[in-house]
């Protein structure tokens, strides 16, 4: 069941070179397709979603990681509560299509 609602992404951490996301979601919940102006490595700290990226989709669960290309579009859909973390570049922003 999709909701209306996106996940809630904060900064967790910001230093000199790198800063830390942390995004939080309930089931059903959906981000809709953007990119990050960086690469960016998200990593499940609970939960799990379906992130769906150059015609692949990738099925993550708690204490997986995946490396997300500069620019490169792709949504994620929440399945279980949903806790993760996203390292990108200080300067790094996250943009929607």
């Amino acid at each position: 069941m999709k909701t209306s609602q996106l996940p809630h992404l904060s900064v967790n951490q910001m230093g000199k070179t790198f800063k830390v996301l942390h995004v939080t979601g309930s089931p059903g919940m959906d981000m809709p397709e953007h990119f990050c102006t960086g690469e960016a490595v998200l990593v499940v700290q609970r939960g799990s979603a379906v992130l769906r990226m150059k015609g692949e989709e990738y099925s993550l669960k708690q204490h997986d990681a995946i490396l997300i290309p500069k620019e490169e579009r792709h949504t994620l859909a929440i399945g279980e509560d949903f806790q993760s973390q996203v390292i990108m570049e200080v300067d790094a922003e996250i943009k929607f299509a």
